[in-house]
């Protein structure tokens, strides 16, 4: 049984330093109140956990962890997240990035990190704008979105994480807000215990460059009606009043809101979230859909199994190793023609 820890166990004695109000301090604290339930559950010391970021302001995190850090070079994270997962298998590592840092510069290395299904963490704060540099558009910003690289309007389609994870055949992925930092703790937790590439998406707030971003679904007068919280093996029920759902329309192939009570809409009919689905077809509905005809979906939306490339990588050493006829350095030294120099 390991030690038992408190968030406060988890917070650096560095001052954090993001703008007042800036969403990345609920981020911050929603991965303080994470880790002791994950060292619990999997009976981990403090020194198994590391951190590593690229650039933005999302990567000034792991000064703030009390646990081990690497601050990288922009969009790298995940290639040396993966060099330290490969190296030491033991790690519970977490890649920290930004939507720019992710998916810019850095968008071969995620997209292949989560091909290879990489035992890593990554939480991706995405807040639809270059913040550190001030203010540019990013690769989820909004088509039309008037930014000081984009004064007209971007005219740029952007990327929705989650279709991007799933199209690269991700098996883990979540979505979460800023300002509900237990459902993101929750994400964080079923991350760490996925075994493969696990993408939590947190949905930030750039309180200077682009506040509000999210507000018609963070809005907490709105939030019920506008965002839907799944949990494997749960009826996809939301609304104030908990009376709609979600039903797969057959003829259409697409999902529909429907009002439970109306129709012959019985919960019964409402359709139950199966994260562990090997077939990515529902999740990928769920992870495209937008307002105003549909909810966005929030929590864990896939956490399938498959094979990680630490495991294989491992696997292929011990099977080569079993085979060869040269077990050490010193034998690979004086095998094959040798002499002797007088």
């Amino acid at each position: 049984m390991g030690t038992k820890y408190t968030p406060n166990d988890f917070k650096s004695d560095q001052e954090v330093k993001w703008c007042p109000g800036c969403g990345d301090y609920a981020i911050l604290a929603a991965v303080q109140r994470a880790l002791p339930e994950v060292a619990e559950q999997r009976g981990y010391e403090k020194e198994r956990f590391t951190f590593v970021s690229g650039i933005g302001c999302s990567s000034r995190f792991p000064y703030y962890v009390n646990a081990y850090g690497f601050h990288g070079i922009h969009g790298r994270a995940a290639a040396i997240a993966t060099g330290v997962k490969v190296a030491n298998p033991n790690l519970s590592v977490w890649q920290i990035t930004g939507d720019g840092d992710a998916l810019a510069i850095g968008g071969n290395h995620f997209i292949h990190a989560i091909r290879r299904n990489i035992d890593i963490n990554i939480i991706l704060f995405d807040n639809q704008i270059y913040g550190l540099t001030k203010g540019q558009y990013s690769p989820t910003s909004k088509l039309g979105k008037i930014t000081k690289t984009s004064p007209f309007g971007t005219v740029e389609h952007p990327f929705v994480p989650g279709e991007l994870v799933l199209g690269a055949r991700g098996t883990f992925f979540a979505r979460s807000l800023d300002v509900d930092v237990k459902l993101t703790a929750e994400c964080l937790v079923a991350s760490a215990k996925h075994d493969g590439a696990a993408v939590t998406t947190v949905l930030q707030n750039c309180v200077i460059f682009n506040d509000k971003v999210h507000w018609d679904i963070t809005d907490k007068e709105n939030r019920d009606d506008r965002t839907i919280v799944l949990r494997h093996g749960e009826p996809m029920v939301f609304g104030k009043n908990h009376d709609k759902g979600l039903i797969l329309d057959k003829e259409e192939l697409k999902l529909k809101v429907v009002e439970i009570g109306k129709g012959g809409i019985t919960i019964d009919k409402i359709l139950v979230h199966n994260a562990e689905n090997p077939d990515p077809g529902i999740h990928m509905m769920l992870v495209t859909m937008k307002l105003p005809d549909m909810p966005i979906a929030l929590g864990v939306i896939r956490a399938a199994k498959d094979s990680t490339y630490d495991d294989n990588v491992r696997d292929q050493v011990l099977a080569v190793r079993e085979k060869a006829t040269i077990k050490s350095m010193d034998e690979l030294l004086h095998s094959g023609s040798t002499w002797v120099v007088e």
